[in-house]
């Protein structure tokens, strides 16, 4: 498996702008000019979207609450029903998710940080919506053990084209966990959609693993997507200081955190001499220096076809967002960062998503964040 560090790098610089971007700002990247959509602001901290059949969206914000988009208008009021939210560091109301078969059922799935006298953890939540309420919610996850620590939740939910929910659960700032099979921090968790566990999970034959687990060696996974084509779940994840990955998920792997990885302490000391070792996974690609990688989008929409089949990752530390060539030669996965643009755009981007209707939307994380769409501009 081939993987790379940088490549060849084509920095676009546009509107060199550190205030919250205005409707209709335009900036030019490689193949496309780009026109930014301000749909909603002044959200705090937004963490992610999902988009419901009916047009509108859903979009969280951290401190806990879950936000209706229509006609692209905010909804003055917060959905009811959300459960109490431990926003606490980087922890609070995290991801939201439809069912596969929303519009029959209505589900929709919330990942957050829940405190009790035990500590803190990743927990996820089913409900209902309907009449701008939760309704009928049940608790059909909870990460094991609980720790003090305020960071490193993961909270990035996918379904998979089978109809398994996929979850990242990081390694709550204490590595060792992440090595450790009775522990779910460090991992990629799968489900089915009422929380229950596959009878094909790959260690639930073996006593010593949680039988929710699907991989182990992950340090905090903050994007997660569907391959368009192979049905196969990917994940961007947080390096410490260098190292950040793009990893594709296999039942039953270990991603090596902190055996082997690419990045070194905050203060700048070794954490391990091994950048790989035999029975755990390399990354597809990794950043060195990190770039902290938050949501990722595979691109299939019409609106810029030269991005087809590419993947878009966010980033919250350089504020921008990478444009990654993925091709698959003689059995291998190998990937290639064509493009940061957006940089000096001065917001963290919390999340990419791609609507089912092709357009690209990102989520800035700030105090006062935005919903923004990206468009061609028109010439």
């Amino acid at each position: 498996m081939r993987f790379s560090n940088f490549g060849p790098l084509s920095v676009l610089i546009g509107w060199l702008i550190s205030v919250p971007v205005q409707a209709d700002m335009q900036f030019q990247t490689q193949e496309y000019r780009l026109k930014l959509e301000v749909v909603a602001e002044g959200l705090s901290h937004p963490w992610s979207i999902a988009f419901l059949p009916s047009g509108g969206q859903l979009v969280t914000e951290r401190d806990g609450r879950l936000r209706l988009i229509q006609q692209d208008q905010l909804h003055p009021d917060p959905i009811a029903g959300v459960p109490d939210v431990a926003a606490t560091g980087q922890g609070g109301l995290l991801d939201v998710v439809l069912h596969p078969d929303y519009e029959n059922n209505q589900l929709i799935y919330l990942s957050y940080a829940d405190a009790t006298a035990e500590g803190l953890t990743t927990r996820v939540m089913r409900a209902r919506l309907q009449n701008h309420a939760l309704h009928d919610a049940e608790v059909i996850f909870e990460a094991l053990p609980r720790s003090s620590a305020g960071h490193h939740f993961g909270g990035r939910m996918v379904f998979d084209q089978a109809g398994f929910l996929y979850l990242s659960v990081g390694d709550r700032g204490e590595r060792a966990r992440a090595q450790q099979g009775d522990d779910h921090a460090g991992s990629i968790v799968r489900l089915h959609d009422d929380g229950s566990v596959p009878a094909d999970n790959p260690f639930v034959e073996n006593p010593a693993v949680r039988d929710e687990l699907y991989t182990l060696g992950n340090r905090n996974p903050q994007g997660i997507t569907v391959h368009p084509q192979t049905g196969e779940v990917w994940s961007s994840e947080h390096g410490p200081r260098g190292g950040d990955e793009i990893n594709r998920i296999m039942a039953g792997m270990n991603y090596g955190w902190p055996e082997v990885t690419y990045g070194v302490n905050y203060i700048g000391t070794t954490i391990t001499e091994h950048t790989e070792l035999p029975g755990m996974v390399s990354p597809l690609l990794h950043w060195t220096p990190s770039i902290a990688p938050s949501g990722i989008t595979f691109y299939t929409g019409d609106d810029f076809p030269a991005w087809q089949g590419q993947l878009f990752n966010g980033a919250l530390k350089d504020r921008l967002i990478s444009r990654v060539s993925v091709t698959y030669e003689q059995g291998e996965y190998q990937l290639q960062e064509e493009e940061r643009f957006l940089q000096g755009f001065g917001q963290r981007i919390r999340d990419i998503r791609q609507s089912p209707d092709g357009v690209l939307w990102i989520l800035t994380d700030e105090t006062r964040g935005q919903v923004v769409r990206l468009r061609p501009a028109s010439d």
